[in-house]
């Protein structure tokens, strides 16, 4: 009887980790993260997850848990921060759309226009909250929530429980998957914003031959015109751009397990 207590007992102390890095990805990745989602339900969906898998991963590796207290707490920290860290990146990707869509804003000038969006529970702009929106959609129909899913079982190939040995390299890598967010941002931001450049020299060229006209009262509606005109136009490539994103996502999750052997 105390044989079988003290196997029961380890077995429930290794699937409380393996629960902990489940639920690192229900912290910050994008739809399992969303603040709109309750946490009851979050909790119950990471705690079906680890069921599941438990079995399987209990079956490739044969695991034990830490004796001792310090040990154990270290080791769930560890492998909650890899759980986050899957999340992360895939969050990176929503990040990128966040700030295209707060450039795009200041350009039309719908900067001072925020709306509030229930999946971080921040304010956002107009076009912002729109793409991210968008970009959601595109994410589920392309089936990234299954990239997230299929990231967390490799995870435990790549990198097994309590075997979590960071490289130096990590933080350069998270760095520049971070620095990443400006680039891509500007990339999908860029064709609403060359436009609203072009129509505001035109607007100043206008200003210089015609000095009698009140420019301000021309100049913003011409850029709201043109930067929703320009954005229904570029729409397709969008979604398109937003497959491709999705689609390198797994991979740097995959770059940012690997630095974790």
């Amino acid at each position: 009887m105390m044989d079988f207590y003290d196997l029961l007992q380890g077995h429930a102390a290794v699937f409380l980790l393996l629960l902990t890095r489940v639920s690192g990805i229900f912290v910050i990745s994008p739809f399992f993260g969303s603040l709109n989602i309750p946490v009851y339900f979050r909790a119950a969906t990471s705690l079906a997850f680890a069921v599941v898998l438990f079995p399987v991963v209990d079956h490739f590796q044969e695991l034990q848990a830490p004796a001792t207290v310090i040990a154990y707490t270290a080791a769930v920290f560890s492998e909650l921060f890899i759980g986050w860290l899957i999340g992360f990146v895939g969050y990176i990707a929503f990040g990128a759309i966040t700030m295209a869509g707060k450039v795009m804003d200041m350009q039309v000038g719908f900067a001072i226009v925020n709306v509030m969006d229930p999946t971080s529970g921040q304010q956002m702009p107009l076009i912002g909250s729109f793409l991210y929106n968008l970009g959601l959609i595109v994410f589920l129909v392309t089936n990234g929530h299954h990239m997230i899913i299929a990231a967390l079982f490799e995870s435990f190939k790549i990198v097994p429980m309590l075997t979590m040995e960071p490289s130096l390299s990590l933080p350069l890598i998270i760095a520049k998957f971070t620095s990443g967010i400006f680039l891509t941002g500007m990339k999908i931001a860029m064709p609403v914003t060359f436009a609203i450049l072009l129509t505001n020299v035109g607007l100043g060229i206008l200003a210089r031959t015609m000095p009698q006209m009140n420019i301000f009262v021309v100049g913003i509606p011409m850029q709201l015109t043109v930067g929703v005109l320009i954005l229904s136009m570029v729409l397709p490539f969008y979604v398109l751009f937003l497959d491709v994103l999705f689609n390198e996502m797994y991979g740097k999750i995959s770059i940012v397990l690997q630095a974790l052997q």
